[in-house]
């Protein structure tokens, strides 16, 4: 057991940063990477084998980010300790009712929906790719493997390693062009 309590504890800085990237939340991410390692903890019996370690932990991984935005989403932050709004005006605003300090730009909300809605396409064309072909993509793009840790753990050639990849780029490339691309440019003539 403590064993794989090692392993975890070594992959944890590659979740870490994984679930930041996603969650774009410092106490967000290190609470889904705590509930991945915990669950992974829990029943260590439930990985089989059939890939790396580093690979089941990123699909748990993926479930419990999921998770933490649903919870979050609806999270309201409010100062802890007041009673009242009038301590929180006046630490905000002038007495003539100005920020005291601007606001932080919030960027284009529709922006970041396309992005968010960009991803949701990637994610189900990867899901599309045949079986070997999108593992091998998931190896290599999501996860970071290098080329000599796919091929050892598939039992492939590098040369064949470059051709699915190849393979799998260009089907990716189809994919989004049939479902992002083509209605981006729609929706975008549409709204102008």
């Amino acid at each position: 057991m403590s064993d794989i309590a090692s392993e975890l504890d070594a992959l944890r800085p590659q979740l870490l940063k994984y679930a930041r990237m996603q969650l774009r939340n410092e106490a967000w991410a290190e609470d889904a990477v705590s509930e991945t390692l915990l669950a992974a903890l829990e029943k260590p019996q439930r990985f089989e084998g059939r890939s790396q370690l580093k690979t089941w932990l990123v699909g748990i991984l993926k479930h419990k980010l999921i998770d933490q935005i649903r919870r979050n989403s609806r999270e309201i932050s409010t100062t802890v300790g007041r009673d009242d709004g009038e301590d929180l005006d006046a630490e905000l605003f002038k007495p003539d009712g100005h920020w005291r300090e601007d606001p932080a730009d919030w960027g284009d909300p529709e922006h970041c929906l396309r992005q968010l809605d960009f991803i949701r396409v990637l994610d189900a064309c990867v899901e599309a790719l045949p079986g070997l072909q999108g593992r091998l993509f998931m190896m290599r793009e999501w996860l970071e493997l290098d080329s000599e840790q796919i091929c050892k753990e598939l039992a492939i050639s590098p040369t064949n390693l470059w051709v699915m990849l190849h393979r799998a780029r260009l089907r990716l490339r189809d994919c989004l062009q049939l479902n992002w691309f083509s209605t981006a440019g729609d929706q975008q003539g549409a709204t102008r």
